[in-house]
């Protein structure tokens, strides 16, 4: 099997109730941006998120680290860029980049750190991690 990351990417566009007083995207809103990039990644690969959790896992974020370059504006037009990796046995992290697509400016620079549970207990995700060509 290839053991290459995967790249997904989804276009999205700002909506004018995401934006804080000073008319940017507010920071907390680019986790939901990235956070449904996510999602969509996974479904894509046939991980269905909501399935997941009714199985009896869950999979969580346990660390976030984001860069913030430049801020989004009402009706910018963005794409979001995930890949992964695998870290250790429990762990996918997740790259992701949102870009304008207007000039290309990279807007946010994140890896997302996850952990799928069962029973309360960290698991290695190995259903996830052969979707996501990580073993």
């Amino acid at each position: 099997m290839d053991n290459s990351p995967m790249l997904h990417e989804l276009t999205m566009k700002v909506r004018d109730y995401e934006l804080d007083l000073q008319g940017i995207v507010n920071n907390s809103v680019y986790m939901n941006y990235l956070e449904h990039a996510r999602h969509e990644f996974l479904n894509d690969v046939g991980v269905n998120f909501n399935q997941l959790h009714l199985d009896g896992y869950d999979a969580v974020v346990i660390r976030a680290e984001i860069d913030y370059k430049k801020s989004l504006r009402s009706g910018d037009e963005f794409v979001v860029k995930t890949s992964t990796r695998r870290e250790g046995r429990l762990k996918i992290v997740f790259h992701q980049q949102i870009i304008r697509l207007a000039d290309q400016a990279l807007m946010v620079n994140a890896s997302i750190f996850t952990a799928c549970i069962h029973k309360n207990k960290p698991v290695e995700p190995i259903f996830i991690l052969e979707k996501l060509w990580l073993i």
